[in-house]
């Protein structure tokens, strides 16, 4: 069965490059990003780590753990690393996972079943475990974003859905199309005029069904 929103992410024991990885141990009580890459020592995906490795401090203020996957060994990863630091100026200071095995793409259904690393694998090889997972502290899996090989992920926008998830965790409330933080949000229709003014105070009412309040703070 396919992994889906609100599905319990999958717990794994694997080796990264910061030591031995419980995954669900390693999340703790905060917010947690995996993105996964087909291999080491490729241009978008460097392009990428580098993208991480600048916004730090912009994962760190959100609670929010980040980790990679990459279907290469540890001792190859510790190498890109330097790469990553250099392109980015920044430090690549987030653990890299080893799934050589293929146990995670294929825990996290970026992989079919029966997929395996051939001899002299190139990265088309591996080409689908190019994924963005964003998992809650209750551990369910809250957003799943995939791209192609030639387009190069918008961490913004990651940033961005990340913040979204946080805003509407637990609230009858959601975020409308191009939403950032500070503007407004739109009730749930599970939630009637009154309750909904209660709540959250005067009612910007577009359509019947449409009703939009400031952001909780």
């Amino acid at each position: 069965m396919s992994l889906r929103i609100n599905d319990i992410a999958p717990d794994f024991t694997a080796d990264s490059t910061e030591g031995t990885i419980h995954f669900h141990d390693w999340i703790g009580d905060g917010y947690a990003v995996l993105f996964s890459h087909p291999k080491d020592f490729t241009p978008v995906c460097t392009t990428e780590f580098g993208a991480v490795a600048q916004l730090a401090k912009e994962f760190e203020d959100r609670g929010t753990k980040v980790i990679g996957v990459s279907v290469d060994s540890v001792a190859d990863h510790l190498k890109w690393k330097s790469d990553i630091a250099a392109f980015a100026d920044a430090p690549a200071n987030f653990p890299i996972i080893d799934d050589t095995s293929l146990k995670v793409a294929k825990a996290y259904d970026m992989l079919p079943a029966e997929a395996y690393l051939p001899d002299g694998r190139t990265p088309a090889d591996t080409a689908t475990v190019r994924s963005v997972f964003i998992i809650g502290p209750d551990k369910k899996v809250r957003l799943m974003m995939t791209y192609p090989m030639s387009v190069g992920r918008n961490f913004a926008e990651i940033l961005r859905a990340l913040d979204a998830v946080r805003a509407t965790d637990g609230a009858p409330i959601a975020t409308p199309a191009n939403w950032v933080p500070g503007q407004d949000v739109i009730v749930a229709l599970s939630v009637n005029d009154a309750d909904a003014k209660g709540r959250y105070g005067e009612l910007d009412k577009r359509l019947p069904y449409l009703r939009f309040v400031k952001a909780p703070k």
